[in-house]
């Protein structure tokens, strides 16, 4: 029977936000790419919040950006509201966080996507990868059209014989009833490829004219927005922005959701998957906090030509007459009319130990895996993961070192080596608690950080870094004048320390010691230093937090030394850890099961103590030493 046969350099499987980062990775570095989805209109969805960023994914936002991808720049084109989080707190934990207009982030993705050279769009649900030797060769299509590639990047998120869950309706539907894909599990399977099933879930979403909003706090973007993406111009991002809400929960709603918990999915087993800890259902918030009299709520619109409305903070997958009760003991939520039941969505993904820190299946040469197929969670994780996916798709077809970001480099790094040598059995959520070196890996300087790695993967343009290169040495000139820039013990200077509730000064000191007391900055000072230079305000940022925080980040430097160390020490791939005299054998069993690529990486593998990396770097020496 005759079929469809074609060939391309890469396939990806999956248009969500890992998917479309992967695709238009590959095609930008020039290789023929196809992008396969269930459903066309669903390209870069948002079926859960609305919203890019937040604590720690605003990192990995900036962090994409400054390598090329495009989530930053999207999210830049259709905010609705921009705030920074955790402002009152250090530099490290500052995050961006923008409410997005639903629709048309799905609308501005698609036109890059369709609009890119070397790109081909194609709905079509993938059924079966294709291998010859153990090596991929190909996907197949439920209609049995073969498409033959050097590479393919498995972007699934989460429709892999999905089911949408509440009380006792369950629909084998993808996210909002689009299609699921029921078919690519068997044939991963079949290739030997480990399988979980996980969870997740949404609230209702309901209609913005029956609430009254005069219940509610008001929640307001930032007067200045800061843009996501360093690429975009600050001024083209500063417009009216529309409000969020605040309500909360009681103990009217607790009852009724403890009353019912044996109507419950989630409590009676009828959902197998696991749930992610970190963005529980309001069941599991009142089962697990019972001593908590009451669950912020935020009311946030889904777009500008909608009336829909997200119930952040109460997802559920109650039944639906359930759901009615309990959202209508919610101030402001009295008379709410529900336009989308809340609900849960089971879904397969892997588990991610099987896979290189590059993201390519250690069982597949060529097949690579990005997004909440890999079992995380999140558009942000996801997004991160598939631009680095296809990267490295791109770079093994190019013939070219693969690139991989370690933990001292950036929060992608982090992420992507606890999902390849951490056992996770819910879906990973990044936090900025997850990053050891966080004070350097700030969303402030992730462009100082990567950019350079962008160009040289090629998605960066040259006129991009000489930006960033040009940015350095400005910040560099500036820490040094600041230093020499001398104050003395003058009128103005006292009464503008006793303004600022700062001591006042004995002798001359230099505007950079200033710097450093924590109720001054260098933006505050400019009055104190009339030759200062007009600079940028990131570059002012930059130069603020390089003063002020110089101890505390030589420290972590000195740390990031150390760590570079035991990362710089390389274990050949197929090293025999059983010659390995005194090494115990929980440690052998799971060094030769996730073959790690560096002591470094061995040492974070669950069940490895650090008394069996002594033995396996005194072993490694010895070994090189008798040329080994």
């Amino acid at each position: 029977m005759p079929y469809l046969e074609e060939n391309y350099d890469v396939a990806v499987v999956g248009a969500g936000h890992a998917g479309c980062e992967a695709a238009l990775a590959c095609a930008r570095l020039g290789l023929e790419t196809i992008l396969f989805t269930v459903s066309i209109d669903s390209i870069a969805l948002m079926p859960c919040n609305p919203n890019i960023g937040g604590s720690s994914k605003g990192h990995l936002v900036r962090e994409l950006d400054a390598l090329g991808g495009e989530m930053g720049k999207n999210i830049d084109k259709t905010f609705i509201q921009s705030k920074m989080l955790n402002e009152s707190k250090g530099p490290a934990v500052h995050s961006l966080r923008a409410q997005a207009d639903k629709q048309e982030y799905t609308r501005q993705m698609r036109i890059t996507l369709e609009n890119t050279d070397h790109l081909t769009i194609r709905q079509a649900e993938v059924s079966q990868i294709v291998t010859d030797e153990g090596k991929l060769t190909g996907v197949k299509t439920v209609s049995g059209a073969l498409y033959r590639v050097k590479a393919a990047v498995l972007c699934t998120g989460t429709y892999l014989r999905a089911k949408c869950i509440y009380g006792e309706v369950s629909n084998p539907t993808g996210p909002n009833g689009l299609q699921a894909a029921n078919h690519l599990t068997d044939s991963l399977k079949a290739h030997g490829i480990e399988m979980f099933r996980f969870k997740t879930g949404t609230p209702a979403r309901v209609d913005k004219r029956s609430i009254d909003f005069s219940k509610m706090e008001e929640q307001f973007g930032d007067p200045r927005v800061v843009p996501f993406s360093f690429s975009t111009d600050p001024e083209s991002v500063q417009k009216e922005q529309v409000s969020c809400w605040l309500t909360y929960t009681n103990e009217e709603t607790h009852k009724i959701i403890r009353d019912n918990l044996s109507r419950s999915p989630l409590f009676s087993g009828v959902i197998e998957g696991t749930g992610p800890r970190y963005c529980p259902s309001i069941e599991d918030k009142v089962v697990k906090f019972p001593d908590k009299a009451r669950h912020q709520v935020f009311v946030e619109p889904e777009g500008l030509s909608t009336n829909e409305m997200y119930l952040a903070g109460m997802s559920s997958s109650l039944p639906e007459d359930v759901q009615y009760a309990m959202y209508r003991t919610v101030p402001g939520l009295e008379n709410v009319k529900i336009v989308r039941n809340a609900y849960a969505i089971e879904y397969d993904c892997i588990n991610s130990l099987q896979l290189t820190p590059s993201l390519e299946f250690k069982a597949i040469p060529g097949l690579f895996s990005g997004g909440q197929f890999n079992g995380s969670s999140g558009y942000e994780e996801a997004a991160v993961q598939g631009f680095m996916a296809g990267v490295n798709a791109a770079m093994e077809i190019m013939g070219r070192e693969p690139v991989v970001l370690d933990r001292s480099q950036a929060y992608i790094g982090v992420l992507i080596d606890d999902l390849v040598t951490k056992e996770n059995h819910e879906p990973y959520r990044m936090m900025t608690s997850r990053a050891e070196y966080r004070l350097l890996l700030r969303q402030d300087n992730a462009d100082l950080r990567l950019r350079k790695i962008g160009y040289e993967i090629g998605l960066v343009s040259e006129e991009e870094y000489g930006e960033v290169l040009e940015k350095e040495q400005v910040i560099k000139r500036e820490i040094i004048r600041v230093s020499q820039v001398i104050v003395g013990t003058g009128a103005e200077v006292q009464e503008f320390l006793v303004r600022n509730n700062s001591t006042c000064l004995k002798s001359g000191a230099a505007l950079s010691e200033l710097i450093k007391r924590p109720e001054l900055n260098y933006q505050s000072l400019g009055v104190l230093d009339p030759n200062r230079p007009e600079l940028p305000e990131d570059v002012q940022i930059q130069v603020n937090i390089n003063i002020k925080y110089e101890g505390y980040l030589k420290r972590q430097m000195q740390q990031v030394a150390q760590f570079k160390k035991l990362e710089g020490k390389r274990i050949p791939k197929d090293f025999d850890y059983t010659k390995v005299g005194n090494l115990r054998r929980e440690a052998i069993q799971k060094l030769s099961h996730y073959k790690p690529v560096s002591i470094g990486q061995a040492s974070r593998i669950s069940g490895v103590s650090p008394a069996d990396i002594s033995v396996l770097l005194v072993y490694l020496s010895g070994g090189m030493a008798r040329g080994k």
